[in-house]
């Protein structure tokens, strides 16, 4: 059995650029989120459209290499869109995606748009951000603890709506569905105003997976009282076999 909620709040910012969705077709689901670059000009309009492309690709065209498709479509229609249309010639965004149907599990993302995976209560991985912090971590120059608050935590080194030479997502293996895990897909708003060990206690606390969104949210506002909180979104996936 799945359940899931999605959240997205605008924060301080007079636009949300975040977009997400969630989707069950059969015994499918897809969700996904987008974070548009704000300072590039209609990031929004990048957020929504790359979801857009993946949520009906996965309704009208599903195939065994979805997600791959979902990120190239996603890059190309951004490209195109920006070719025409002056206004967005600078729109970019991030993208993280999960898939699950009844016997597996797999996802992708682009950017620093997270996926956490937690089994029996336990943080199992998470996605790594193609962002100058986590390449500095990556070298050993920074802790992990450091990326949030890093002075260069907006400087992104893999997005769509900038020509990939190479193909710049990470797609997952596929994973066999576990008896008990839990999924967080979320923007940076999100998760830089929530560690990972707030994340695994609310979660040990909930009995359900709307009480772990809520309770998750509690720890965001809290944290965000005193700063100029950014977009922030996420959707929480409870998955019980």
């Amino acid at each position: 059995m799945v359940s899931y909620k999605v959240y997205t709040n605008v924060g301080n910012r007079e636009v949300n650029e975040d977009s997400v969705s969630a989707f069950q077709e059969g015994d499918r689901y897809c969700f996904v989120l987008a974070d548009g670059l704000g300072g590039h000009g209609k990031g929004e309009c990048a957020s929504e459209m790359a979801v857009k492309t993946t949520i009906n690709l996965f309704v009208d065209e599903f195939s065994g290499d979805f997600l791959k498709r979902s990120f190239e479509e996603s890059q190309e229609n951004i490209l195109k869109t920006q070719k025409v249309d002056a206004e967005l010639a600078d729109m970019k965004t991030t993208m993280v995606t999960l898939l699950i149907d009844d016997k597996s599990v797999s996802w992708g993302h682009i950017g620093d748009s997270r996926l956490y995976q937690f089994v029996k209560n336990k943080l199992i991985l998470r996605t790594l951000d193609h962002s100058v912090p986590q390449m500095l971590v990556n070298m050993g120059d920074i802790k992990e603890k450091d990326i949030r608050g890093h002075e260069d935590r907006n400087r992104l080194l893999r997005v769509m709506g900038t020509p990939w030479k190479n193909n710049s997502y990470e797609i997952s293996d596929i994973h066999t569905v576990k008896k008990t895990e839990a999924y967080l897909l979320c923007s940076d708003g999100f998760w830089e105003l929530i560690d990972e060990k707030q994340m695994v206690q609310t979660l040990k606390k909930s009995k359900n997976v709307d009480e772990w969104m809520e309770q998750m949210i509690d720890v965001v506002n809290e944290n965000g009282k005193n700063v100029d909180m950014d977009n922030n979104s996420a959707i929480a996936v409870w998955v019980e076999v």
